[in-house]
């Protein structure tokens, strides 16, 4: 069972202080810019963040100056950001050091590291192959624990026990919602996977195939592929029938602990325990691509949003490298060591970031920014390996799962869209809700591009209809509507 657990106010006094040292930094930079204007002429016009690498001044290159000027023209200089400067100003300080103290300071990024909920949850394997947390577009979070499947609201903090596998003797090991959240897989030790809807809470068919347990689930529309202890990788789509649609990809010679899908759904990663890192299109049943860079398994793997064919993976206790690989040149592109077993990556939404959780030995939740690959926070709170990673719908959360049975939300991106993003929305007709009152939607969230909304009440939905690049599509059943 999952136990909520609300995360007390987290103390002040250290806040304060870390905020009055970042003050006191930027203080320090711009008094030294001044004294470089007015004493030797540097012409500095703005300030380096102090957070980033590079905390060096920009300087313009210096005016030319003759020891004495003098000027007939009455008109206020005009500076760039569009203030007037006298040139009969009486400041005593130049209009270069003028502008620098005109200037407005870049608001400082600030990642909170305390969680902003704890839940409990008992008997949360630590287990390094096992995919147990996932998180549904519809904001509703999977957790397997143990023998069960739990489903936890978003919205409502509802929790519901999706299934029992104890009467068929079985356990949970890995858990995938479909894209549109209304389908979750369950992987299980006996190699079974098993397809539920969620909504109704009744389980739509069981898919054989594995002769071992399926670690690593992967939803592509309504295929969906496996991963197994047994080294095999099964495609099947979910509205046909199993023996018509599976295909067999053969590649790993140990078990297959790693799946994604590319944002393009095209291409297919797979990572396993032989330390490789595989990739597989729609049409062959090889591998088209593979690397053998990793000294250690390949959980983490996470396809980039924003660079076309960008692929990032993690080796294990032995590799603690995080690379980044071209895959539509082959060619590797960059590699961090980060000094722990990489257990999961994930890129953010909105920028170009990503997140990666870690175990053996620090146990911590790390932030970079790519392609500087320069760390932005660092999270520590679990006592065990970072095992589970998943984020939230609207892209500025995640979730983490440990071996010490609790899972902890952090707010870890900005809420800032991309710039293609904002394009899109600008071109779309505006956002039409399933009921008149507002008051009656009870979970409300923008995934991406597409705006996802269910009702409260069944029988207060005026429209309950699909509506995607001004086509409607068939509704669905279970009164919940898109805007994409």
């Amino acid at each position: 069972m999952i136990y909520v657990q609300e995360n007390e106010k987290s103390p002040t006094v250290n806040k304060k202080t870390k905020d009055a040292s970042s003050d006191n930094i930027k203080d320090g930079l711009a008094y030294s810019a001044l004294l470089k204007n007015e004493l030797l002429g540097a012409g500095i016009e703005k300030i380096q963040d102090p957070q980033t690498e590079d905390r060096r001044l920009q300087s313009s290159p210096p005016e030319k100056r003759s020891l004495f000027s003098y000027s007939l023209n009455t008109k206020s200089l005009s500076s760039e950001d569009g203030t007037n400067i006298s040139p009969y100003s009486l400041s005593p300080v130049s209009n270069k050091s003028q502008k620098l103290l005109r200037s407005p300071r870049k608001p400082t990024r600030k990642i909170s590291k305390i969680p902003f909920k704890v839940l409990d949850a008992p008997e949360l394997q630590d287990d390094f192959y096992l995919n147990l947390v996932d998180w549904s577009a519809l904001n509703m979070l999977s957790v397997g624990l143990g023998t069960c499947v739990y489903l936890w609201s978003a919205c409502t903090s509802q929790v519901t026990r999706l299934c029992d596998l104890s009467v068929e003797g079985d356990s949970v090991t890995s858990v995938g919602w479909s894209e549109r959240g209304n389908l979750v897989a369950v992987g299980t030790h006996k190699g079974y996977v098993q397809i539920w809807d969620a909504a109704a809470g009744k389980k739509l068919f069981a898919l054989e195939g594995h002769t071992a347990r399926v670690g690593a689930l992967a939803w592509n529309a309504d295929q969906l592929s496996s991963g197994s202890r047994d080294r095999m990788i099964l495609q099947r789509d979910a509205r046909t029938p199993p023996l018509q649609s599976e295909r067999r990809l053969q590649g790993h010679r140990q078990e297959v602990c790693g799946l994604k899908w590319s944002t393009d759904h095209q291409l297919l990663a797979s990572g396993g325990n032989d330390n490789k890192l595989l990739v597989w299109n729609h049409s062959s049943l090889s591998p088209v691509q593979t690397y053998t860079d990793h000294l250690a398994a390949v959980k983490a793997i996470a396809w980039s949003p924003h660079q076309h064919g960008l692929l990032a993976s993690g080796g294990g206790t032995a590799d603690r490298c995080i690379r980044f690989w071209n895959t539509l040149t082959s060619q590797p592109l960059q590699c961090m060591d980060t000094g722990s077993q990489v257990c999961n990556l994930a890129w953010s939404k909105h920028a170009n970031e990503l997140v990666s959780t870690h175990g053996y030995s620090q146990n911590q939740i790390l932030v970079w920014k790519y392609p500087a690959l320069t760390q932005v926070a660092k999270l520590t709170g679990h006592s065990y390996r970072v095992l589970y990673l998943a984020m939230s719908p609207d892209g500025e959360a995640i979730v983490t799962g440990a071996g010490d049975e609790t899972l902890r939300f952090w707010n870890v991106f900005n809420k800032t869209r991309s710039t293609k993003v904002r394009k899109h929305r600008q071109q779309t007709p505006p956002i039409l809700t399933p009921a008149e009152n507002i008051n009656q939607v009870s979970s409300f969230f923008v995934s991406g591009i597409c705006i996802s909304f269910k009702s409260l009440q069944e029988d207060t939905v005026t429209l309950s209809t699909f509506f995607k690049r001004n086509k409607i599509l068939p509704s669905s059943a279970d009164s919940s509507a898109a805007w994409c």
